[in-house]
């Protein structure tokens, strides 16, 4: 799969992912919410890594310069 994320989306998504784990693990965001924000951390920092948004895809979106 071609990168469709740039080096300043995928830090954004990281710090995010990463902010909601926290959140979740400390116990200021529980229950059903907590769950729902945790997973969506984790694809958060999944995409961050891989930097590649899936959702991008359908609609063509890139925030690459550089399309590799």
């Amino acid at each position: 799969m071609k990168k469709n994320m740039s080096f300043a989306d995928s830090i954004i998504r990281l710090v995010l992912g990463i902010i909601i784990g926290v959140l979740y693990f400390t116990h200021t965001i529980t229950g059903t919410t907590g769950i729902v924000l945790l997973i969506l951390g984790a694809i958060f920092v999944l995409t961050s890594f891989i930097r590649v948004c899936p959702l991008y895809i359908p609609f063509g979106i890139t925030t690459c310069k550089k399309n590799n």
